[in-house]
């Protein structure tokens, strides 16, 4: 019984295809270039643990990375995962904002545009009309404040807030947008659970 025959015309996808036979000298370049290959790939493991080693030895350029350095890296999610103990209450924050705050976002929270410091509260309801994007209109959540003001505030002194004083000015700031009320105490418990006024005015890409 003769095997089937198939359509495909390469000899490397067709088994049953008829091949030629080699051109004299043709088989022995092969080998010999199949032979370059596989030293080549030989020799490339063999170096890779020295050129490991060499990627660990001091170039001069920057510096080593420690612990502590990577401890600072952080990025909080919506659902709070990773919020760090500590807790702050609304009366507590009403003295982090006025000593840390409120040179640069006003008394009121107001903001200055004089120097581009936004304001954090109002602007409910303004969103499809003339937009004023604060914590209180836009952000969608509350865990989203901390991990910005432990990262970025004050701007004269970026994550020098402690976790507790990052809590408390949260907690202020959301009462003073209505948000919560004014005995609210805020930690990695309380916070994710906060309700934003805009929490459904995004689209979740999921």
């Amino acid at each position: 019984m003769k095997p089937p025959r198939s359509r495909v015309a390469h000899p490397f996808l067709n088994p049953w295809m008829p091949r030629r036979a080699p051109a004299p000298g043709r088989k022995s370049l092969l080998v010999l270039f199949f032979r370059k290959e596989l030293s080549f790939v030989f020799l490339l493991l063999l170096a890779i643990p020295a050129l490991a080693q060499a990627g660990e030895a001091t170039t001069g350029l920057g510096t080593r990375l420690t612990p502590s350095d990577l401890a600072g890296v952080f990025a909080i999610p919506p659902d709070g995962a990773g919020l760090p103990a500590g807790r702050g209450s609304v009366a507590q924050g009403q003295v982090v904002y006025a000593s840390q705050c409120a040179a640069c976002h006003g008394g009121a929270l107001q903001g200055s545009k004089a120097i581009g410091a936004p304001a954090l509260i109002g602007g409910r309801g303004t969103l499809t009309t003339k937009p004023l994007k604060t914590v209180e209109s836009y952000w969608p959540y509350a865990t989203t404040l901390f991990d910005y003001v432990k990262r970025a505030m004050p701007m004269g002194a970026p994550g020098s807030l402690t976790n507790d004083q990052v809590y408390a000015v949260s907690a202020y700031i959301l009462a003073r947008a209505g948000i919560v009320p004014e005995q609210a105490v805020m930690d990695a418990e309380t916070l994710p659970r906060v309700a934003m006024p805009n929490r459904r005015g995004f689209v979740s890409q999921q």
